[in-house]
């Protein structure tokens, strides 16, 4: 069940709720004017006291938002006051959770923009953070869900009050504008934009209202939503100069690695070093058996004389990390993806490999990375359990998106051939001399 719902309530005077109003002259069909772009649908209310509010939906040719404006026209011999409300009332979706199903990832819920971006997920208590009570200036409300939503979206310089309620018919939030007053002979208008529809960002950009951007949920994490506007903007003028959703990801990860290449570069190369100083760690560990602590120390010592850093390979992959973690939910979050093409086997980029392709290609990519990298001081059981990794990674990825998929494994190609190179400039092997063996 899901409602987009608007009428007047009145303290003292009648007013119409979202269901009161009729087609204007007991039309029920208006046609389309040809060759024009936009068609307008009249519906009325008639008071009691000589008020009537005249109701049109305005729909607009390739556009996801309709008009709704309201004029009240007070014939009557009294003042008319009234208030508009407007709100969204939707039966949670049943979101089917998995690591393998990015929509359970996706911020389901109301969200809502009172000077900031405010949000409220549906759960079993929807209500737990309070009802909300909170007048704003331009603000707006809205329901959100995997790549879709749908907004209401008051002129701006309309004052509004927005709360937030539980019906046994769903989640609502509510927006309730400011009191109208109409005098005998005068009119008022009030009018708004009921969006509804996908998350396109230049559709989005287009109703030109503050804070509607968030509704492309990158992250509640500001940092990461910021990385992310960035990203997307970078990924979709590559596919403006491109033209293909699935060259696009690839070219993006190629510009990704070649701005963090110096953070990377620091990172294989240590990886490099340690790979170079394998035997001897393994010389160590045979020298004092069980006994961790002078393994541990010894090992140390050694990385010190040979000016090895081993926290060298994690700080490079710590600062790349945010980065990787926005361009996974701009991905996740893109509904220009949906439906997609690639080429060949992949003809859309929001479902999984047809033929596993992708996710094989990845654990062969992955399974190539252990080999080149160094685990000194890893016990023979942690050393098995790596091994495994590769292989459940595979069977994950053989039922995510493809183009997450084909980000994993563009990412991780470069990566690969990136450690290539690195080991075979710095990890020659340093295997120790006889004598030091004996010793």
């Amino acid at each position: 069940f899901y409602t987009a719902e608007s009428g007047w309530v009145s303290n003292g005077s009648k007013a119409p709720d979202h269901h009161a109003f009729v087609p204007e002259n007991g039309a029920g069909e208006v046609a389309l004017a040809k060759g024009s772009d936009s068609i307008s649908v009249p519906f009325v209310w008639q008071g009691p006291e000589g008020v009537t509010i005249r109701r049109t939906y305005t729909f607009k040719r390739a556009s996801y938002e309709i008009e709704v404006r309201d004029q009240v026209v007070n014939a009557g011999a009294g003042t008319w006051q009234g208030t508009v409300y407007r709100q969204l009332l939707r039966t949670p979706p049943q979101v089917k959770s998995g690591m393998t199903n990015p929509e359970s990832f996706s911020f389901n819920g109301a969200t809502w923009w009172d000077g900031s971006y405010q949000r409220r997920k549906f759960n079993e208590d929807y209500l737990e953070d309070g009802r909300v009570n909170s007048h704003v200036q331009n603000g707006w409300i809205a329901m959100l869900q995997h790549h879709f939503f749908s907004a209401w979206l008051p002129d701006q310089g309309e004052g509004a009050t927005i709360a937030l309620d539980a019906l046994p018919n769903g989640a609502l939030v509510r927006e309730l504008g400011d009191p109208v007053q109409v005098a005998p002979g005068a009119t008022a208008t009030r009018s708004a934009r009921l969006y509804v529809g996908p998350k396109l960002v230049s559709e989005i950009r287009a109703q030109q209202v503050p804070g509607l951007e968030r509704e492309v949920d990158y992250s509640q994490f500001s940092i990461l939503a910021i990385l992310g506007e960035g990203l997307f903007w970078v990924l979709n003028f590559l596919h403006g100069f491109i033209g293909n959703w699935g060259w696009a990801i690839i070219g993006l990860v190629v510009l990704v690695k070649a701005v963090l290449y110096p953070l990377s570069a620091a990172q294989y190369k240590s990886f490099a070093k340690m790979r170079k100083f394998q035997p001897r760690i393994q010389q160590l560990k045979e020298r004092y058996g069980d006994d961790k602590q002078k393994f541990q120390t010894a090992m140390m010592e050694l990385y010190k004389k040979e000016k090895i850093n081993p926290m060298g390979g994690c700080l490079p992959i710590l600062v790349q990390m945010p980065v990787f973690l926005a361009l996974y939910w701009v991905l996740v979050e893109t509904v220009e993806l949906r439906q997609a093409p690639w080429f060949a086997w992949i003809q859309d980029l929001t479902a999984r490999d047809p033929y596993f392709i992708l996710p094989v290609l990845n654990m062969l990519v992955m399974w190539l990375t252990q080999k080149l990298t160094p685990a000194p001081g890893m016990d023979p059981m942690q050393q098995k359990m790596m091994q495994f990794m590769p292989l459940v990674f595979g069977v994950m990825m053989a039922f995510f998106p493809s183009g997450l998929v084909l980000y994993w494994v563009t990412n991780g190609a470069l990566g690969l051939l990136q450690q290539w190179w690195m080991t075979k400039r710095h990890g020659e092997s340093a295997t120790p001399p006889k004598t030091a063996i004996a010793k």
